[in-house]
């Protein structure tokens, strides 16, 4: 399994409708994928937007956020789980 993390820091102005975007845009663009097991979204105070998806291989990139929305791109990372 892969677990991708994207990341995102939010204007302050656009948090809202940033979170919306990743429920209501980004995610249903991929959750039908077959690779695809779950995901979830998370919050910070400091307005940063966290996805993490599971997937059974190749995970799909989030399609870009409007950019009015974030003070600086988006960045993702993979893992996977550690034997211990």
């Amino acid at each position: 399994m892969i677990v991708r993390m994207w990341e995102a820091k939010a204007e302050s102005y656009g948090f809202a409708e940033l979170i919306t975007w990743v429920c209501e845009t980004a995610l249903p663009e991929f959750e039908h994928d077959p690779m695809h097991v779950s995901s979830e979204v998370f919050s910070s105070t400091d307005h940063r937007l966290v996805v993490i998806s599971k997937w059974r291989n190749n995970p799909r990139e989030l399609p870009e956020p409007p950019m009015r929305l974030v003070a600086r791109p988006p960045h993702s990372w993979d893992f996977t789980q550690v034997d211990r």
